[in-house]
């Protein structure tokens, strides 16, 4: 590869980095106004990538994003990504900080629509969404 293209390159991963990190912040500030949990989302370890093919597998074609332990996956790259989903998604790791086995366990037990973490999350959004 050439200096110029590394260049480019380097230049394209640190926005990527910088980006992910404002909207972790912005999605974190959100959150924090909410009473939901004793102690605010710790950003501590927590990821943003940008994975396009893992919503190509078949049960996740429907999902934008998607929340693991302390990784958020995002169909597009975070510039092209709304705060709401960030925030959404973050609130996953919020719930999974302070409750990771009734998090996993509703998961496994419950419909998508009626998830209590699920809708928790949605309202989360709803009531931050109009704040500045």
């Amino acid at each position: 590869m050439n200096r110029s293209r590394e260049a480019r390159v380097d230049g394209d991963a640190d926005r990527a980095v910088s980006d992910a990190t404002s909207a972790l912040r912005r999605a974190k500030a959100r959150l924090d106004r909410l009473d939901f949990y004793a102690e605010p989302v710790r950003l501590r370890g927590v990821r943003l990538w940008t994975v396009p093919s893992f919503f190509r597998l078949p049960k996740l074609r429907r999902y934008d994003g998607y929340a693991l332990r302390r990784t958020i996956l995002l169909r597009r790259p975070v510039a092209e990504t709304s705060d709401d989903l960030v925030a959404h998604e973050l609130c996953h790791i919020w719930q999974q900080q302070h409750h990771p086995w009734r998090v996993f366990w509703a998961w496994l037990t419950k419909p998508y629509s009626e998830n209590p973490y699920e809708l928790e999350a949605r309202r989360a959004v709803e009531l931050t969404s109009h704040q500045t």
